[in-house]
């Protein structure tokens, strides 16, 4: 009993000295459904970008551009603290401006357009002998662009490879989840070598019956090259062999050849894993299997409501529980016997600090799991395209600031034009309590810290919150005035049951924890 009493004292110390969550190298997931497979026709894309990377957003308009104009390539806007800050943004260089260019929601990751199309994102990194700084394009500067100039998701995707192709690609392996409003592609790009310029590529579409997911490990494979669901650089095999990534002998799967550990890994981690199995339970899909199916049909269609729970996902009450092995003693009464029960200030985002204490006192106590939700999380983004309504109003980019497991969703509209001014201003790197970020993020750390007792209230809230979100939606054409209006209303709705929330954390907490 003396040790699970020490247990939880040294769990409340660190919680309580430890600052910044850490996170590792498993930074954001991204859900795909297609239209058949959704409940209501809607096809989804969707991200959370985790890490200190930007919060503040803004909708960039439209913009018509002089012949011969020429469009800058950035670098370093993903850290900025406002859309003017400049600090550390340098211009790599230029390509030729389209003579149109579509407004578009400028998040770190750009995600969404006025044409219904938008854009997930996931890092798996890829060998480091392909990546080449030299490289015009990141992966962020590759989304601006395609945002601005396409209404489709496959022209989206070849504009992409042709893009880094012809300039280089810069950055490591990425994927993009790239969808409209009648399908949606996994898109996975690395460099093509430390000394050399260009891009190697490849785009499977997603059926429309199925759902997908990536975190963070490339999935692409095929077995038909004539598949015109699949697109591809011409050199995926040309670079593997140069690089020696594959010996050019049997079979060539991309994702086998361009993961970090070639023909040793597997195409997926606990995240897919576990939503894929979410979705198609009746599969049989094992952790033992060396591969998983690219995507799976659901086994009922999917609401928009079980996307954002599985985005909130942080496997408790499951195998992968973190929580389930971090006991305190619960003193022996004549009315309850001794026995143990998880203590008050467990919770499943545990630095890595406040595991390394409790397996010295006791080893084994915590088994780190990378969940969906995580506390390092910056924005995340579930974003909802439908066919059967106007651009304007039919893509609705629901955005979450903080731990998507506690923070509200807010729609954005494509057809916006104008977002609350709270969302203006970053507040990664200092506290503005009246940024968009901290008028979340208070809440919810100040949960955290005992989240065994705060979390029965702090989910009611968010489904709550949620449910008057999607009951508020306008279904049929209106003015950017009336959308933007129901962005912000709802907002300051979100904001006010967060302040509430906070004040009686601060009530509850008042004597300490």
């Amino acid at each position: 009993m003396k040790r699970y009493f020490l247990l939880a004292a040294a769990l409340l110390l660190c919680v309580l000295s430890t600052g910044a969550q850490e996170f590792d190298g498993q930074s954001c997931t991204s859900i795909m459904v297609g239209r058949l497979a959704s409940a209501d026709g809607s096809v989804i894309t969707s991200h959370t970008c985790d890490g200190r990377y930007r919060t503040w957003v803004r909708m960039e308009p439209a913009a018509d551009h002089e012949p011969g104009a020429m469009h800058p390539v950035l670098r370093g806007t993903m850290k900025t603290v406002s859309p003017d800050d400049t600090t550390g943004v340098k211009l790599i260089g230029e390509i030729p401006e389209a003579e149109h260019t579509f407004a578009y929601l400028n998040t770190a990751y750009p995600c969404l357009n006025e044409k219904q199309l938008a854009i997930g994102e996931t890092t798996f990194g890829g060998p480091d002998i392909l990546v080449n700084p030299a490289g015009l394009f990141t992966i962020e500067e590759l989304e601006r662009i395609a945002l601005q100039r396409c209404s489709s998701a496959r022209d989206a995707v070849l504009l992409m490879g042709s893009l880094a192709e012809t300039y280089g690609y810069g950055d490591a392996g990425e994927c993009l989840t790239v969808a409209d409003k009648n399908e949606v592609w996994q898109f996975e790009i690395l460099g093509v070598g430390k000394e050399k310029i260009g891009a190697v590529w490849a785009a499977r579409r997603v059926p429309d019956d199925h759902i997908a997911v990536s975190a963070n490990i490339p999935r692409i494979s095929w077995k038909n090259r004539k598949d015109k669901d699949v697109l591809y650089s011409a050199n995926v095999e040309k670079v593997a062999v140069e690089n020696g990534l594959w010996d050019g002998k049997g079979e060539f799967v991309f994702w086998k050849v361009y993961n970090c550990d070639y023909g040793k890994g597997r195409n997926f981690n606990d995240r897919e894993f576990f939503i894929l199995n979410h979705f198609a339970p009746s599969l049989g899909l094992t952790y033992e299997m060396d591969e998983l199916p690219f995507s799976v049909k659901p086994e009922k269609p999917v609401d928009i409501r079980e996307v954002m729970a599985l985005f909130r996902e942080t496997y408790e009450g499951t195998a992968f529980d973190m929580t389930r092995k971090v006991l305190m003693a619960r003193p022996q009464t004549k009315e309850h016997p001794a026995d143990t029960v998880v203590s008050p200030v467990a919770n499943p985002w545990l630095t890595t600090t406040m595991r390394n204490t409790l397996n010295t006192i006791a080893p084994g106590t915590v088994e780190f799991r990378r969940t969906v939700a995580v506390a390092w999380c910056a924005y995340s983004h579930i974003t909802q395209l439908r066919s059967w309504l106007p651009d304007s109003v039919g893509g609705v980019c629901w955005l979450s600031l903080d731990n998507p497991a506690q923070s509200p969703r807010i729609p954005i509209f494509c057809g916006a034009t104008k977002l609350p001014e709270a969302y203006e201003r970053c507040g990664q790197k200092e506290y503005i309590p009246d940024c968009a970020l901290w008028q979340f993020r208070r809440a919810n750390k100040l949960a955290t810290l005992a989240w065994q007792r705060t979390k029965e209230q702090f989910n009611k809230e968010v489904i709550e919150q949620e449910e008057f979100a999607l009951s508020a939606l306008p279904q049929v054409a209106t003015s950017p005035m009336v959308l933007n209006a129901c962005t912000q209303y709802l907002y300051d709705d979100a904001v006010c049951r967060w302040q509430k929330m906070e004040s009686l954390l601060w009530s509850l907490f008042g004597m300490g924890f």
